[in-house]
């Protein structure tokens, strides 16, 4: 996976996801960009869910824990964050199975560990109480928080009836051009030190290769749209002050 993400990072510097404000008619048949969003990201939680009504720990305190919190997480991103988009933008078919199929493997990377392949005595309950816990959470949440704050700013450019693009402003936008891609890394680099393991790190690593490319596109789109924004202004792509 890790090796794969390698590859991933490397190819989209070169090929843009086509969905969003990348989207061509190249990319083939697509999709309501509501629905495919429910598609693209309801299997993994279901999968996770199905891992842990499946296992013997589902029961054990920190196993719950991490269920939840990664259950949170999609549960916003299919379910809530679909229904919230306006406009009447489409997502290729393409896309939409190419991202099932990722969640799909994460699922079984996160659940496996969590529910199967961690040693029995590995997550007591004091490991709600380990300083990995504790700071992992908190920087989960933070990267939450973040991310979900940067979509309601993206959603709110336009008032109704709008078709102009704007430069979004506000919040982490104040460092970076995609502050909803931090956001959601952050989440994943605080999950996997949450759970202190090598499936939560691969998949921090997944989300910074499959995100960062499309920043860096996104924020050279913005130079050529907006380019007094950047007079004076050393907005990042991605990471305040780092990328």
């Amino acid at each position: 996976m890790s090796i794969i993400a390698a590859v991933v990072f490397v190819a989209l510097f070169f090929v843009k996801a086509g969905y969003g404000q990348f989207r061509t008619k190249h990319w083939g048949l697509s999709l309501n960009n509501k629905l495919g969003w429910v598609l693209m990201e309801l299997p993994v939680f279901l999968l996770m869910l199905f891992f842990c009504i499946s296992s013997d720990r589902a029961l054990q305190v920190p196993h719950i824990v991490f269920f939840l919190l990664f259950e949170l997480h999609y549960l916003q991103r299919a379910l809530v964050f679909p229904f919230l988009m306006k406009g009447k933008n489409r997502m290729p078919i393409t896309v939409i199975l190419l991202g099932v199929i990722f969640n799909s493997v994460n699922a079984f990377m996160q659940g496996g560990w969590i529910f199967y392949v961690s040693p029995d005595n590995y997550y007591t309950p004091a490991w709600l109480l380990s300083p990995q816990f504790i700071v992992g959470t908190l920087i989960f949440f933070a990267g939450l928080i973040i991310n979900i704050h940067s979509d309601h700013i993206i959603r709110h450019l336009r008032k109704p009836g709008d078709t102009k693009h704007y430069f979004p402003k506000g919040g982490m936008f104040k460092y970076v051009t995609s502050a909803n891609y931090f956001g959601e890394f952050i989440e994943w680099v605080g999950f996997a030190i949450l759970i202190w393991s090598w499936s939560g790190a691969v998949f921090a690593l997944w989300t910074f290769a499959n995100l960062a490319p499309r920043a860096n596109a996104i924020r050279e789109s913005y130079m050529q749209k907006f380019p007094e924004e950047f007079e004076n202004k050393r907005f990042k792509r991605m990471i305040p002050f780092i990328y």
